[in-house]
């Protein structure tokens, strides 16, 4: 009698391993079990060991398996007690079928657990056997090490078990009725996967649609035909048994990226930030199907497509939604140019009215610059021109969105900036311009604003100076360094930073100091030392730089007409004579030069004494002094202050005018208006004039696309993206390559 072994382990050599369509019957072969092992067999209902055809084993068989050779039956995981247990099924403790040792005589199990059967056992083979599993949580090993008769036996794992008992909205019937072949076939879909099998299509055409399980040898099968005279589907014939015991793939063969948008669509449009990995969460606790990411994607992206329009399809509307900018609120410029070869997409300027009015009458003459790149389909940069209120707060001005940055597009964005300051003044005012000054940017510049005052934006400079030195105390130097007032400051913190590091202050003084330290800048910058508005807008401009081009857009306006209401609402509450920010800077000056000593020369010129930082010269009438904080900054310091105070005089007449809360108001008095949605376009166009001066333009997509891969959700830094890579020195070992932080040559 050939001896077989269970072994509750991982066997080096497993000899047998279980699979579902293979078995072998022999005679006088034993079963055996012991040391408190039990054996399952199936759910907690009626059912006997199953394995594959049916076939009884009268009172003289044994359970054989194998014909002629020592066999070992090889368990998933290691057991090393003999409390093991062995389950074929769901895992139930209690099997009203399980072999145990007062029903069967002369079942045992030795200490290596030889199974051998030597009484009478009736084992039914039953094709209906839904699955094999140990607790659901092992898979069985499948790994023959012999030339079996019938071939090795193969078990997959079941990753999703087919459900016997679905809700009603999923059953069918002989005689249920459909309004079309496609409702037919979306209904059978639809129970294939709520009750975990896969359908195979045998016939659909116009008037007849029949399908069956996939699962080799099960025998479901359905068909349905059209009603004579009527579009009606009903179902003729259905075969509702399963042989099959579910899924051993993740995914669904019916559940396509349609299914999955139609699925997800009313939450999608609830919430349009709902992530794919959500998306999965939800169709698994709905659905118990596991699909994978990019399926999840695709479906989103397809009713996102459905809900803001394609990508394309915001190209080819340009040309309208920009006389649509221009009808809606008057006086503002948008302008859409493309390639005059092929009409791809290459340039996108827009500014508002409202915004243009904001900063030339109200706003002070200081405009940042910046741009952040478009995480879309088609990707593309935005160009941000922004002023800044009496506040302190961000003021876009102007928007541009190019097909890629480059010193070309920069000077263009520029040129359409001056122009439309150009044509909104009767005298250009004498900006100051801060930016990270790229090439594009200073030629752009130096061309279109001569006059122009051009500072350095102090974080991408500090940004490049941490990556030389990675030493946050010499950054920190740096920046006071810059907001220093005076030179004689500035000099100060330089030999701070040299008695640190010397070869910081020679990286320092290549710089010329005119382009980003206060004491030497001859503009006027109010205190503001950075141009990196994206830094700011971050919150919101992140996620609108992946929306197709007008919804980006319609999202950059919806903002702005946002902060124009509840600027100009809160500005309605003040009772103060300046704005806040101002407000607290004079106070704080009030409150400094009460420790002061005033000497007055004449109606003008004043002599402010202090123990702490000596003598300072006040001209009230130039609204200046000696420590340079008030012609910097627009208000009055604390010695001006004190000197004002000295012969009553009002401090807040001596503010700049854009601190004044009344010059506040009027920076957000125009308003932003909306734009109604592209479908009413058409309507609201003038039939007459319009339609003359219409011209028919299709802007195509750019060229550039997307490439492969997760998109980086970090903003990419001024100073790493569009420059050619220089050549980095060591100023340790003199040798290039690294820096001196990295450096591993011996000292």
């Amino acid at each position: 009698m050939a001896n077989h072994d269970l072994v509750l382990g991982h066997g080096e050599d497993p000899e047998l391993a279980l699979g579902q369509n293979h078995h072998d019957f022999g005679q006088d072969h034993g079963l055996g079990l012991g040391h408190s092992h039990e054996l399952g067999l199936g759910h907690a209902h009626e059912h006997d060991l199953v394995l594959g055809q049916s076939h009884e084993h009268e009172h003289d068989h044994d359970l054989g398996l194998g014909n002629h050779h020592d066999s070992q039956l090889v368990l998933a995981h290691d057991h090393h007690g003999h409390t093991s247990e062995l389950a074929l099924g769901h895992g139930h403790d209690e099997d009203p079928h399980s072999l145990d040792g007062q029903d069967h005589d002369g079942l045992a199990m030795t200490e290596n657990h030889v199974l051998t059967l030597t009484d009478a056992h009736q084992l039914d083979v039953d094709q209906n056997m839904d699955q094999l599993s140990l607790e659901q949580a092992h898979e069985l090993a499948l790994q023959p090490a012999h030339d079996f008769s019938h071939g090795p036996l193969a078990v997959a794992p079941v990753v999703q078990s087919r459900k016997m008992v679905v809700s009603s909205e999923f059953q069918l019937v002989v005689g249920q009725e459909f309004p079309d072949v496609m409702s037919c076939r979306r209904a059978i879909r639809n129970t294939a996967i709520a009750c975990h099998f896969e359908i195979q299509t045998v016939k659909s055409d116009k008037t007849r649609f029949t399908a069956k399980c996939s699962a080799d040898g099960c025998p479901w099968r359905i068909h349905a035909a059209k009603l004579p005279g009527v579009p009606t589907f009903s179902i003729r014939t259905i075969h509702d048994n399963h042989s099959c015991v579910g899924i051993n793939h993740l995914g669904h063969q019916q559940a396509s990226v349609q299914w999955v948008a139609n699925t997800v669509e009313e939450r999608l449009r609830e919430n349009p930030h709902c992530k794919p990995k959500e998306i999965l969460e939800e169709i698994h606790k709905s659905h118990g199907i596991t699909l994978s990411y990019k399926q999840a994607w695709r479906g989103k992206e397809r009713i996102m497509a459905a809900v803001r329009g394609s990508f394309e399809e915001g190209y080819r509307l340009l040309p309208e939604y920009c006389r649509q900018v221009e009808r809606t609120n008057p006086g503002s410029i948008a302008r859409v140019y493309g390639n005059p070869d092929d009409n791809c997409f290459r340039r996108l300027f827009i500014s508002f009215h409202a915004s243009i009015y904001g900063f030339v009458n109200a706003c002070r003459p200081l405009i940042g610059l910046d741009r952040t790149i478009l995480k879309n389909k088609y990707l593309g940069t935005l160009f941000l021109a922004t002023g800044f209120d009496g506040d302190g707060a961000l003021f876009p001005l102007a928007f541009g969105v190019v097909d890629e940055e480059s010193d070309e597009n920069w000077i263009w964005f520029l040129s359409e900036l001056h122009e439309l300051l150009e044509k909104n003044t009767e005298n250009m005012p004498r900006l100051t311009i801060l930016s990270d000054r790229r090439k594009g940017i200073i030629d752009g510049v130096d061309f279109n604003f001569p006059t122009a005052f051009h500072g350095h934006c102090m974080r991408s400079l500090s940004e490049t100076f941490r990556k030389e030195f990675n030493n946050s105390v010499l950054v920190n130097l740096l920046w006071e360094a810059a907001n220093a007032l005076t030179v004689i400051e500035f000099e100060t913190k330089l030999l701070e930073i040299e008695d640190t590091s010397p070869e910081a202050v020679c990286w320092i003084r290549r710089l010329p100091p005119r382009l980003w330290a206060t004491a030497y800048f001859e503009g006027t910058r109010y205190g503001h030392l950075t141009a990196n508005i994206t830094e700011s807008l971050n919150s919101w401009i992140l996620d609108a730089s992946g929306l197709p081009i007008i919804q980006m857009m319609e999202c950059i306006r919806r903002q702005l007409m946002t902060w124009f209401n509840e600027r100009r609402e809160a500005s309605m509450q003040w009772t103060t004579i300046l704005v806040p920010a101002a407000e607290r800077r004079v106070q704080e000056a009030i409150e400094r030069a009460r420790g002061y000593q005033v000497a007055r020369a004449n109606e003008a010129e004043f002599e402010v004494i202090s123990p702490h930082e000596g003598t300072n010269i006040v001209d009230i009438r130039n609204r200046c002094c000696l420590c340079r904080g008030w012609q910097l900054y627009g208000v009055p310091c604390a010695h001006g202050v004190a000197a004002l105070l000295s012969c009553r005089q009002n401090v807040h007449r001596y503010t700049e005018s854009c601190f004044t809360v009344a010059t506040y108001r009027k920076t957000y008095s125009q308003t932003i208006h909306p734009i109604p949605d592209k479908t009413l376009w058409n309507e609201t166009s003038d039939q007459g004039q319009e339609e003359e001066n219409k011209v028919d333009v299709i802007i195509n997509p750019p060229k550039s696309l997307r490439p492969p891969g997760r998109p980086r959700k970090k903003r990419i830094r001024a100073e790493d993206r569009g420059r050619i890579k220089r050549v980095v020195h060591c100023s340790r070992c003199n040798q290039t390559g690294h820096f001196r932080t990295t450096c591993a040559a011996p000292i």
